[in-house]
């Protein structure tokens, strides 16, 4: 008996010393590997400590940058945001038996996808926030049955999603936003699947399957169906004419006379007809008919003696957008990107030029028709990067139509607050701060611009702050206060849920300073002015006193958004640029910082912190906002609307 348990000890002995060298062996031929791959890459500063001489890992400890080490053992790459390029070496990574986990998001790499089904082992594939483009072969993903997540957002693929994915019976986590892939999505069947596709070019009915996502996962496509809230028609994948998706929205023959596409005739009293020359230079009539649900509509596209004031007609306010007739909006794909206080908003997708933005207003009667027209002109005039531009409009006296170009990444508001992944990155440090400059600069452009206004934006928030395909912010919806019916305004408009109009009934200069104000909180806490959603004038809760009472009695970085990346080194620009928000939400006005204060201090940050400390720069200052004693009646009014 003795005789046994002594040769079961040197049995364990050895198996655990086997283990040891193996896992020693193991280690070495990973690091030569590992060695290998560091050559195919390009920037690689912040791997300097790639060193054979030390160990990888130590238990879960990793000595080497970038890696992540368990049991001490490589798990996975995590080589995020260091500027790297050069090619990703495959077969190198296919030679680490342990390797579990890749991740390469933020960096610098091009061209097509590296071809990683041979990495059959991998759980994470994370390559979002590169420049790859191209096609993705449809076998990619074939064979790997142990990825859960694949992260290839914010890249320029293009092509259809690869089907391989379909086949991945443990994928949970798939992020594809931000790129170009275009068809029909395929049929995830994949229980507690959770995607992004948004802001690519896919088209037709969402799957069946992934009906229990959020409507933010597929908007910026031309995609119907649950979740959206545009249904698809008859048996079609999607929506291919305006008027269909207008009608489909319950405004059938309204919707077609707003839209100026055609005027609608009751038949036995009116004759539509098309005036067009003849070949002796006569003009002469010809019936032109569009069907809809088995009617025919019939519309004049010329008139012979247009008079002032004849429906029908596009307006446009810029000379350098090439012009377009309504027929080229009837034929565009159309999709329905959402409705709120003002209208519904619809991207159309014209067949030999850009997508386009047609939002409709219904909240505008009061205004005249030359008054109307001469302020459309009026907006057409402005220039500047940092305003969505307005390209034409049409003028109904019960409804108006603004049409604009279309920005290609949405609105700040769908990236602060879109249901993502807990796991995908949010807009980094550098990436808000730049937005919130743009932001500044349109406002300071508006101001100058209309100099007579109280009110030269008057609709400030996140939804209409649009950001192009480099994250360039675009203001939207500004100027429109003096066309806006007063009493809707007062309801819905954000400037409307000042302290100042809350409270007294009146707005001044300062009042678009007071939203920008709200805007950049929004932006650093990532928290949304949950009141924005109400109607009228609303309570005292809202984001700035939330703020002034976790900062009241010392700065600190619990006030920013968890999902912020990028703001190592740089917490002291942000408390710089809290400060900027704080001072713009004076209740007081005359305590409220004016927009030339503002935007010159916005203008000075940067997205690292400078040798001079924070706190004694402000100090100096005199004026460290926790220092002077705030009360509650400092912060007792409402963000709503």
């Amino acid at each position: 008996m003795a005789t046994r348990t002594l040769n079961c000890c040197f049995l364990s002995l050895h198996v655990l010393l086997a283990c040891v060298i193996a896992s020693s062996g193991s280690q070495e031929e990973d690091a030569k590997n590992l060695l290998k791959f560091r050559v195919s890459l390009s920037n690689t500063a912040q791997l300097n400590n790639w060193n054979a001489t030390v160990p990888m890992c130590k238990n879960r400890t990793a000595n080497w940058n970038g890696l992540i080490c368990l049991n001490n053992a490589l798990f996975g790459l995590q080589l995020e945001t260091m500027g790297l390029g050069g090619i990703i070496d495959v077969d190198t990574l296919a030679a680490l038996p342990t390797l579990k986990t890749i991740s390469f998001m933020n960096n610098s790499f091009d061209g097509p996808m590296p071809s990683i089904k041979n990495l059959g082992a991998l759980r994470g594939f994370y390559i979002s926030g590169n420049q790859f483009s191209g096609e993705i072969p449809d076998d990619a993903f074939s064979g790997m049955k142990l990825l859960k997540k694949v992260y290839l957002a914010n890249n320029r693929f293009t092509g259809k999603i690869p089907k391989s994915l379909v086949e991945l019976p443990k994928l949970e986590d798939l992020q594809l936003q931000n790129n170009q892939f275009d068809g029909e999505i395929p049929d995830f069947q994949q229980q507690n699947l959770k995607v992004n596709l948004a802001n690519n070019k896919l088209e037709g009915r969402i799957p069946d399957g992934l009906r229990n996502q959020e409507s933010s996962a597929f908007l910026g496509n031309n995609l119907c169906g649950k979740p959206l809230i545009s249904p698809c028609a008859s048996k079609k994948h999607f929506l291919p004419k305006f008027a269909i998706i207008v009608i489909a929205a319950g405004l059938a023959a309204l919707a077609v006379i707003i839209i100026g596409l055609m005027v609608i005739h009751s038949r036995g009293r009116h004759q539509a007809s098309k005036y067009e020359t003849g070949p002796a230079g006569k003009v002469q009539k010809k019936k032109v008919g569009y069907q809809i649900d088995n009617k025919e509509v019939e519309f004049s596209n010329k008139m012979e003696n247009y008079k002032k004031g004849e429906q029908g007609k596009l307006n446009f306010v810029r000379k350098d957008r090439q012009k377009f007739e309504l027929q080229d909006l009837l034929r565009a794909s159309a999709e329905v990107l959402g409705s709120g206080n003002f209208g519904s908003s619809y991207k159309a997708n014209l067949l030999n030029g850009p997508a386009l933005v047609v939002k409709r207003f219904r909240q505008m009667s009061s205004v005249g028709r030359e008054e109307f027209y001469e302020h459309m002109r009026r907006l057409g005039r402005l220039s500047h990067p940092n305003l969505l531009p307005l390209v034409a409009f049409y003028y109904k006296r019960e409804e108006k139509l603004l049409i604009t170009d279309f920005a290609e990444n949405g609105s700040l508001a769908s990236h602060l607050h879109g249901n993502s992944s807990p796991n995908q990155p949010g807009l980094d440090w550098p990436t808000r701060l730049k937005i919130i400059k743009g932001v500044a600069r349109g406002l300071a452009y508006l101001y100058q611009e209309f100099p007579s206004l109280t009110l030269p934006h008057g609709h400030l928030k996140s939804s209409n702050v649009l950001l192009d395909l480099t994250f360039e912010p675009l203001l939207s919806d500004y100027a429109l206060v003096p066309v806006i019916n007063k009493d809707h305004a007062h309801q819905f408009m954000v400037s409307y849920k000042s302290p100042e109009f809350t409270h007294h009934d009146r707005t001044n200069k300062k009042t678009d300073i007071w939203c920008l104000g709200i805007l950049i909180l929004e932006l650093l806490t990532g928290k949304f002015p949950a009141n924005y959603l109400k109607q009228g004038k609303g309570g005292n809760s809202d984001l700035a006193t939330w703020v002034n009472s976790v900062v009241r009695e010392e700065w600190t970085g619990e006030v920013f958004d968890k999902d912020m990346k990028g703001t190592k080194n740089g917490e002291g620009e942000m408390l710089k640029l809290l400060k900027i928000g704080m001072y713009c939400c004076e209740w007081k006005v005359e305590r409220r910082w004016d927009l030339r204060e503002a935007v010159d201090k916005i203008e000075e940050l940067k997205e690292r912190d400078s040798d001079e400390d924070l706190y004694s720069s402000y100090a100096s200052e005199g004026e460290m906002y926790s220092s002077r004693a705030m009360t509650d009646d400092d912060f007792s009014f409402s963000v709503t609307g």
